[in-house]
């Protein structure tokens, strides 16, 4: 039975029990679960996928970047790709600058 209190303090004490810790911790165990489902999960798929097209990139590629550039793969080095943009102009982007694969139709 609970007895009120003019202290808070005292009537928390008095009516918290080992099955309240179980209904406060479950909906916490559940909204970590669909944070994971939810948010943590896509956000691996999306970065997995963007490290094997990075990866699968070789010259001669055509690629758009995150930027909106689209150019040809001449060259690559460990970090970086240098494309080709036409009318004889090339620019050095990071690897992690390419959106997608032009012409690929795996997607």
């Amino acid at each position: 039975m609970l007895y009120l209190s003019s202290n808070p303090a005292v009537v928390f004490a008095q009516s918290e029990s080992g099955s309240s810790t179980i209904g406060f911790l479950l909906p916490i165990a559940i909204l970590g679960g669909l944070f994971y489902l939810l948010l943590v999960m896509p956000q691996r798929r999306r970065a997995k996928k963007a490290k094997e097209l990075r990866d699968s990139i070789s010259i001669g590629d055509e690629i758009r970047t995150i930027g909106g550039i689209y150019g040809t793969i001449r060259s690559e080095d460990e970090e970086s790709f240098t494309i080709d943009l036409g009318g004889g102009s090339m620019m050095r982007i990071s690897r992690r600058a390419v959106a997608e694969r032009l012409g690929d139709d795996s997607e």
